[in-house]
């Protein structure tokens, strides 16, 4: 005789552990990746809560891609902090694990790019339930290319570390601290569908831009001034560089964000807006 069915009082409550907030930390914590603390621990007051969906499969479906999702953002999230802390401190094996992470994040996005277009064709999902898989496909991208800025910061930071400290590393403290909070928020905004939180990640997008510029022109005068430095100066402008489109990944995040949210498409409207 095989085992008797589980009733579905039992299913249900099986399958709450796995949908639950606490599940997704239990399974960050498993693959050793310390979880971003801000995403989806809890649901503040006013935001959305994603509704549970007739097919408790395609529940379990999005909610594996999302937690997916959520891992990847941790890695890059992760990778980023690395490689500046391995400039900042002059650290080389800091900034060997940051361009480790790079691999596992590329994987991710495979991954969850497999998985989304799998949700699509199998569950045929429609309204709120499509515009969540189609912004998890669209968000994989942008956090895959935050993993290979960071990458690109680890490498410029390994070249500093073989000369003598340049004080002029820290002009590259506020921005990378006005990018790494865009990054974070833009993943916080899209894991709790905060609208709000996902809008004021795009109006900081300008000053991060600004923030880049400056030191761009501050490190060529300097350049122009002290040959003997002109590949440190050069290494940072690249490090700010990169620092400024992770803000701009940040941003595209948050659009997304306010797509899967809200059905609006908030894309080129701050460009039409200032011209």
């Amino acid at each position: 005789m095989g085992q008797p069915r589980k009733s579905s009082q039992t299913q249900a409550k099986n399958r709450q552990k796995i949908t639950s907030l606490g599940g997704l930390d239990d399974f960050l914590q498993a693959r050793c990746l310390r979880p971003p603390r801000s995403y989806e621990q809890q649901e503040p007051r006013g935001t959305m809560v994603v509704p549970k969906h007739i097919l408790g499969t395609f529940d379990d479906a999005l909610t594996s891609l999302r937690k997916d999702l959520l891992m990847m953002a941790g890695l890059a999230e992760r990778s980023l902090d690395r490689a500046i802390k391995g400039l900042l401190q002059r650290d080389d094996d800091l900034c060997t694990h940051a361009i480790a992470d790079d691999e596992e994040i590329d994987q991710l996005e495979k991954q969850i790019d497999k998985d989304g277009f799998e949700i699509l064709l199998r569950y045929q999902p429609v309204a709120s339930d499509l515009r969540r898989v189609i912004s998890a496909i669209k968000l994989s991208p942008n956090i895959e290319r935050v993993g290979d800025q960071a990458t690109n910061i680890a490498k410029r930071a390994r070249k500093l570390n073989r000369h003598p400290p340049l004080p002029e590393v820290q002009m590259i403290v506020p921005i990378q601290a006005h990018a790494m909070s865009m990054f974070k928020d833009s993943i916080n905004a899209f894991a709790r569908e905060n609208v709000e939180l996902a809008h004021s990640v795009c109006s900081r997008d300008k000053q991060l831009d600004d923030m880049n510029r400056d030191a761009n022109r501050k490190l060529t005068e300097l350049m122009m001034e002290d040959r003997e430095q002109l590949r440190g100066y050069f290494n940072l402008i690249l490090i700010s560089r990169a620092l400024e489109r992770v803000g701009d990944h940040a941003t595209n995040i948050a659009e997304d964000a306010v797509y899967a949210a809200a059905a609006e498409d908030i894309r080129h409207k701050s460009l039409a807006a200032s011209v």
